[in-house]
């Protein structure tokens, strides 16, 4: 015991409060607490490390592995012999990942140079919030490599496909094109666009703080490479078509024109050519008119082209014969307060020679014989007035009024094509029934293996027989298209002349027409064409369209090697005949 002035002073050991005794109770709770404490971190540690790791495994993932899309290949379109019209070829896309993506000025200059791009756009694609950013498509692997050997952080790059089309403008209005995303936009690529669609893959990789992959941890989905599309199309007749038909653009100054080449047999779709037309590898700077597939989505009134289909329901119907005599004169026809006229006036003509030498009030005439339903009911079992159905978008009804709705006077002059509209394809697929024994033939985009497909009976044989032998005779001497004809081979055919529609009213512009098959004593092809707006001192079919028709037939027959059936003289019209091509055809 130890004293400091006056007090006792006791040793630490000995004081007091350490002599006080807590309740044994409060140690074990504490004891208790601790213990369980731990139990809980170990059992959330086990859940979250054992039972549960899902959610740590993905946010741990989630800041170094990536899963990539790997492109498909669309599949390519070729035409019936195997020759490639649409492929997809490799290319490079540059992204970038904004946050990471942080580039000196030398470095962003460097960049815009090698994507030919300016700098400050550049710049402005990088200073965003957003987590990811193309910089640009479809670019040349060889200026992908240089981009990469660059290192610059948050750059990357990945493998894509660009569409190519070797025949370029020949065939654009059927293959179509493609957007930069690999989509279908317009023709074969857009109606095929299922079919020719990959599936992608992807790719799981790991990648640094800077963005790049250091290590390709496999293959997730393997890509699944489109289906090919096998056209009927055949590459040289389309060739044949297109040539033919610009060379004609050019010589009558038109605005717009035609060709359908159609194989009777299969009804397969050999070439379809229109003008004007674009270059898909090169689609800067084009207007709608350019894209238009005119053949499929344009109307015309068809003039004299539809007098077959008219004579051919007078004849089936049994109120006109081959021989039976129709008087023209004077060369004019009232029907009310309005009045039919042929350019040319007839005096008595039969019925072979309204179709020969292409008479308004002829076929007017018969049309009053024939009542309006059947007539109508005529129109629609050869397709006018339906859509095509081939798949292909774009495709148009055309216009055939009701039958309950016509007037004596629409009624005659939709007998010579008037009143009515079509697209050149269902122009040409309604004349298969004159070149196949009276059915009409379902027309197809695809190759057909099978031959001689069944089609809708619309005419008796007889009768397509008959109107068979009339059109070969407009297209010989005295009749409307003599520049038709071709060595060697019997053709059948009817021209077309028709004022066009322009505010309701008839307009002092043409659309020259001409269809028809060869050859007759077998036939194997029709051909459509169609010229809008001949500007070069010609409009009559007979002038501006039949020699297209017989230069793109010869040659296409010549292609497929189909036996002539004719002398190799052309019969020539006499100089002292009167030219019937002044009437309206």
């Amino acid at each position: 015991m130890m004293r400091f002035k006056g007090k006792v002073a006791h040793k630490f050991a000995e004081s007091p409060l350490l002599q006080l005794r807590l309740p044994p109770w409060r140690s074990r709770l504490m004891a208790l607490l601790i213990l369980g404490s731990f139990g809980v971190l170990i059992g959330r540690a086990f859940y979250l490390q054992v039972l549960n790791n899902d959610f740590l495994q993905e946010k741990g993932e989630s800041r170094y592995r990536r899963d990539i899309e790997i492109s498909a290949s669309r599949g390519r379109i070729a035409d019936r012999h195997g020759d490639v019209l649409a492929i997809s070829t490799p290319m490079k896309s540059i992204w970038a990942v904004p946050p990471v993506a942080r580039l000196t000025p030398e470095q962003t200059s460097q960049l815009a140079s090698l994507l030919e791009m300016d700098a400050k756009h550049l710049s402005q694609k990088l200073n965003t919030d957003k987590p990811f950013v193309f910089l640009r498509r479809q670019i040349p692997p060889s200026v992908a490599e240089q981009v990469a050997a660059l290192k610059l952080p948050g750059i990357g790059q990945d493998k894509e496909y660009r569409r190519f089309y070797p025949t370029g403008e020949m065939t654009a209005h059927m293959v179509g094109f493609t957007g930069v995303d690999d989509k279908g936009l317009e023709g074969v690529e857009l109606a095929f666009h299922g079919q020719l669609l990959g599936q992608p893959g992807s790719r799981s990789v790991i990648r640094d703080r800077r963005g790049q992959i250091v290590e390709d941890v496999g293959s997730i989905k393997p890509p699944q490479d489109g289906k090919e599309v096998r056209l009927a199309l055949d590459s040289k007749i389309q060739y044949l078509a297109y040539s033919h038909l610009k060379q004609a653009m050019s010589e009558h100054n038109a605005k717009a024109g035609g060709v359908v080449v159609i194989d009777v047999r299969t009804g397969e779709i050999l070439a379809l050519a229109n003008t004007p037309t674009y270059n898909p590898n090169n689609r800067e700077g084009l207007s709608g008119a350019q894209l238009r597939n005119r053949a499929l989505t344009d109307t015309f009134e068809p003039g004299s082209t539809l007098k077959p289909f008219t004579i051919a329901l007078g004849l089936e119907s049994g109120k006109v014969r081959f021989d039976t005599i129709i008087n023209c004169a004077p060369g004019r026809l009232t029907i009310g307060n309005a009045t039919i006229a042929d350019a040319h006036p007839h005096g008595a003509l039969t019925v072979a020679e309204v179709i020969q030498k292409s008479s308004n009030v002829g076929a007017a005439k018969i049309a009053a014989m024939l009542p309006s339903q059947k007539m109508w009911q005529m129109f629609d079992d050869v397709g006018f007035g339906q859509v095509p159905r081939l798949g292909f978008p774009g495709e148009v009804t055309g216009r055939v009024r009701p039958w309950k709705n016509w007037r004596p006077i629409e009624q005659a002059t939709m007998a010579y094509g008037h009143g009515i509209s079509v697209s050149l394809i269902q122009l040409a697929r309604a004349y298969s029934v004159f070149a196949r024994d009276g059915d009409l033939v379902p027309l197809s985009l695809n190759r057909v293996d099978s031959s001689m497909p069944h089609g809708a009976t619309v005419f008796s044989p007889q009768t397509a027989r008959a109107v068979r032998v009339m059109l070969e005779m407009a297209v010989q001497p005295g009749g409307t298209a003599p520049k038709a004809q071709i060595p060697g081979y019997r053709v059948a055919g009817k021209t077309g002349t028709a004022h066009k529609l322009e505010g309701g009213r008839y307009a002092n512009k043409y659309v020259s027409s001409f269809v028809g098959f060869a050859p007759v004593s077998d036939p194997r092809l029709i051909v459509a064409v169609m010229i809008d707006e001949p500007r070069g001192g010609k409009h009559y079919g007979g002038e501006v369209a039949a020699p297209v028709f017989a230069a793109v037939m010869a040659s296409s027959l010549r292609t497929l090697g189909i036996a002539p059936d004719a002398p190799l003289v052309v019969a020539q019209t006499p100089k002292t005949t009167t030219p019937t091509t002044k009437a309206r055809l």
